[in-house]
């Protein structure tokens, strides 16, 4: 399989969820469903004031963490997914579904825990490290990063592992606590100032 070289557009991820839905099964795979539970599990607070979920896709798992937060930013590359995810968060209060890239998209503003799920594989190394930096100026000095990929083998510019370990060594000076809670299918991983 051929690697793209550079970050995916937003029209990959439009014509996607216009040709299906829930491309990827997330209301419906019990792969997703373990991996939302486990990715709350990976949470180091029981609530937080502020987050940032990077990827929210059609918002299945911004919901459940919605609750978590008291106000969340969601933001998604594709219209499409962004349509759906505020409707599935409509009645959330406490949610804000935005359109956005990164690096060029990332919010404003200070967070908490900034959440990157099955979206750093989709960007090149440049852009990856740009979003590191972005990440450690707008985390809150007790914040946190929580980072889940999957593992097998796709496409994209980079694999779950490269982009996880590449995240971690751009922002090591920044976050030097990295803790790996699984490594399996798909890696999940917590990192933070000590």
């Amino acid at each position: 399989m051929t690697r793209r070289t550079g970050t995916i557009a937003p029209d990959y991820f439009d014509a996607l969820y216009s040709a299906k839905g829930d491309p990827w099964g997330f209301s419906t795979s019990q792969y997703e469903r373990d991996k939302y539970e486990a990715t709350l599990g990976a949470l180091g607070r029981q609530h937080y004031g502020r987050a940032l979920e990077v990827g929210c896709s059609i918002g299945i798992f911004t919901r459940r963490l919605a609750s978590r937060c008291d106000a969340l930013t969601a933001i998604d590359a594709s219209v499409v997914a962004v349509e759906a995810a505020r409707r599935a968060c409509a009645d959330c209060g406490n949610v804000s579904v935005e359109l956005g890239m990164v690096p060029s998209g990332f919010p404003d503003g200070r967070f908490d825990l900034i959440l990157l799920s099955e979206v750093l594989y989709y960007l090149d190394v440049a852009d990856l490290w740009r979003v590191a930096d972005r990440c450690a100026e707008t985390l809150a000095p007790d914040g946190e990063v929580v980072l889940c990929h999957w593992l097998g083998e796709t496409d994209y510019p980079l694999t779950g592992e490269q982009a996880s370990d590449l995240f971690a060594e751009a922002i090591v000076k920044r976050l030097p606590s990295r803790a790996i809670l699984n490594g399996e299918t798909y890696r999940l991983e917590r990192l933070s100032r000590p």
